[in-house]
C-alpha cells in the first residue's frame, strides 16, 4: 500500500493546538512589537529558500520559519497601537468562526451546494439590518435582502453593475447601449468607485465627483444641478454612490436630500458605510444614515469595527431580483430543484465570483459571542477615548483640528507647512510605538487617528498623545531655531 503524505488525525490536533497557542501569545504580546514592519523592500523575500523543499518538512520547523522568517515583514493590524487607515480587528470568536468555516471546506455558490451556507447568511444578515435599524426593505422577507461581499469594492462593483442594467432595461450587454451612462460621486469618496466604474465599462470620463462642503459632504445641489446639464446633453445619469463616513474624515453626505435628488431622476442610490456603518449599533449614532430608507443598495464592513476578521462586508439591496439578474448565467451543470422552484437564495447571483466562502460563520460567532450590548460597549468604550483624544488636541494650541469628529477618527495636524507635518508622521512610525497614516483636506497634509482597534484602551491613546507631543516639540524648536538662524543672517547681510 503507497505511503500517504497527508498531515495524520493526530498531528493535525497537535499542530492546531500549538497554532492555537501561538496566536494567544501573540494577542498576549502584540502591544511590545514595532507595530509598522522595519524591513526593506524584498527582504522578506530574500530571506526565503530559492526552491521549495522536496520533502516535507516538520510542523516545528514551520513554526520557526513562521517566527524567524514572516513576523519580521508583518505590520500589526491587531496591535493596540494601531491607528491608521482604518481597523481590521480579528477578534478570536471571528478567528473560531473562521477555522471551522476553513475546516468544513464548503462552496457555498449554491443553496443545494451547503444548505446551512445560505440559510444561515440570509439569517445572520437579518439579524444585522434590525440590530442597525436599518430600513425594512433590506430584509430577506422583503423584495429585498442582504449577502457578504468580500469587501466594500466589490460591493459597490455589484451595485454599479445592477444599475447600469436597471437603467438600460437589461440590455447593457448590447453593443453601445453603455455609452452615454453617467455616474456620480463626492471627491471624497473612496477610489474603489472610479475603480469600479472602469470595471464595469462605463469609463472613468463618465464619472463625475461633485465637490463638497466645508465638513468635506457632498453638496446636493452640486450634484442635481450636474445631473440635469447630463441629460440636456443627452446622456444618462445612472448612478449614484453617498459616503457615510468618508475614508480621509469621516465626513457624511447628506443622504435625505441626495436620496430625494436620485428619486426625482430615477437614478439608483448606493451608500457606502464601510468602516461608520458600525456605530448604528448603537442608538445615538443611528442619525448617520437617516435617510437611507431612500437607498437602493447600502454596505458596510463587519471586517473592519465590527471585530469579525477579514473579509466580511455586509452588501444590502432594496430590490434583490434586479441585482441576481444582472449577474446571472445558469449553466446545464449548475441546474437543480431547489434553484427551479424559486424557494432558495443563490448567493452566487449576488456578485461576480461563482465561487463563496462560508464567511457568515464568523459573523455568527462574534453576534453569539459578544451580543448586541457588547458590540455596543466597544463601539462607545472607541468613540469615548478618540473623543479623549480629540480634547488632547484641542487644547493644544500648537496643533489644529482639520475635520469635524463626531465618532473615531480625527484628523489633526501640527500648525505649520506640509514638511513638518510629513516629517513628524515619518519620526512616528519609524518608532514602531504607533502607527498612523495620512490624507490631504483643504490641500494640507493631515495625519489621520483612528481609535477602532479591538484591544486599544485609553492608555494606549495616552501614550501615543505623548509621543505626538514630543516629536512634534522637537520639530518645531528645530524649525524655531532654523528660523532665528536665517533671520541673524539676514541681518549680517
Amino acid at each position: 500500500m503507497a505511503e500517504s503524505f497527508h498531515m495524520k488525525s493526530h498531528e493535525f490536533r497537535e499542530s492546531g493546538k500549538r497554532l492555537i497557542d501561538w496566536l494567544a501569545d501573540y494577542y498576549a504580546r502584540v502591544d511590545q512589537l514595532p507595530v509598522l514592519a522595519q524591513v526593506k523592500p524584498g527582504e522578506i523575500r530574500a530571506s526565503l529558500p530559492a526552491e521549495p523543499p522536496q520533502i516535507g518538512v516538520a510542523i516545528d520547523t514551520i513554526i520557526e520559519q513562521l517566527n524567524s522568517k514572516i513576523m519580521p515583514g508583518i505590520t500589526h493590524w491587531q496591535s493596540p497601537n494601531f491607528f491608521a487607515y482604518f481597523p481590521a480587528n480579528a477578534s478570536e470568536p471571528s478567528v473560531l468562526g473562521d477555522l471551522i468555516s476553513s475546516g468544513l471546506g464548503v462552496q457555498g455558490m449554491l443553496w443545494a451546494t451547503s444548505p446551512a451556507c445560505t440559510e444561515v447568511e440570509t439569517h445572520v444578515l437579518d439579524w444585522l439590518a434590525n440590530m442597525l435599524a436599518l430600513p425594512k426593505t433590506f430584509l430577506s422577507n422583503s423584495a429585498g435582502g442582504g449577502g457578504i461581499q468580500d469587501s466594500a469594492s466589490s460591493a459597490s462593483l455589484c451595485a454599479i453593475l445592477a444599475a447600469r442594467e436597471r437603467a438600460t432595461n437589461f440590455k447593457s450587454n448590447e453593443r453601445g447601449c453603455r455609452e452615454n451612462l453617467v455616474a456620480y460621486t463626492s471627491t471624497q469618496a473612496h477610489s474603489s468607485i472610479e475603480k469600479d466604474i472602469r470595471v464595469a465599462g462605463i469609463g472613468r470620463a463618465n464619472l463625475w465627483l461633485i465637490d463638497v462642503d466645508e465638513q468635506f459632504a457632498m453638496r446636493p445641489e452640486l450634484l442635481e444641478k450636474t445631473i440635469e446639464e447630463d441629460k440636456r446633453a443627452g446622456r444618462i445619469p445612472f448612478f449614484v454612490c453617498a459616503t457615510v463616513g468618508t475614508t480621509s474624515s469621516l465626513a457624511f453626505d447628506p443622504l435625505p436630500a441626495i436620496g430625494e435628488i436620485c428619486k426625482r431622476h430615477n437614478l439608483w442610490l448606493h451608500v457606502d458605510a464601510a468602516m461608520a456603518g458600525t456605530a448604528a449599533l448603537c442608538s445615538e449614532f443611528r442619525y448617520i444614515q437617516n435617510g437611507l430608507e431612500l437607498a437602493d443598495s447600502y454596505c458596510f464592513d463587519a471586517h473592519k469595527w465590527m471585530f469579525t476578521n477579514f473579509d466580511c462586508t455586509c452588501f444590502y439591496v432594496a430590490n434583490r431580483e434586479t441585482l441576481t439578474h444582472s449577474l446571472s448565467v445558469t449553466p446545464e451543470y449548475l441546474r437543480n430543484q431547489a434553484t427551479e422552484s424559486g424557494s432558495v437564495f443563490d448567493y452566487r447571483d449576488w456578485h461576480v465570483p461563482l465561487g463563496r466562502r462560508f464567511r457568515a460563520l464568523k459573523l455568527w460567532f462574534v453576534i453569539q459571542h459578544y451580543g448586541v450590548e457588547g458590540l455596543q460597549f466597544h463601539i462607545r468604550r472607541h468613540v469615548a477615548i478618540a473623543q479623549k483624544f480629540l480634547e488632547s488636541v484641542r487644547k493644544d494650541d500648537r496643533f489644529e483640528i482639520i475635520a469635524p469628529a463626531p465618532l473615531n477618527l480625527i484628523c489633526f495636524r501640527v500648525k505649520g507647512d506640509d514638511g513638518l507635518n510629513e516629517e513628524l508622521l515619518r519620526r512616528l512610525n519609524a518608532s514602531g510605538q504607533l502607527y498612523l497614516s495620512h490624507t490631504k483636506l483643504n490641500g494640507k497634509f493631515t495625519l489621520r487617528f483612528c481609535v477602532a482597534q479591538m484591544r486599544t484602551e485609553l492608555h494606549h491613546v495616552e501614550h501615543a498623545w505623548a509621543a505626538i507631543c514630543a516629536e512634534a516639540t522637537k520639530l518645531i524648536a528645530a524649525r524655531d531655531r532654523g528660523s532665528h538662524s536665517n533671520q541673524a543672517a539676514s541681518g549680517r547681510e
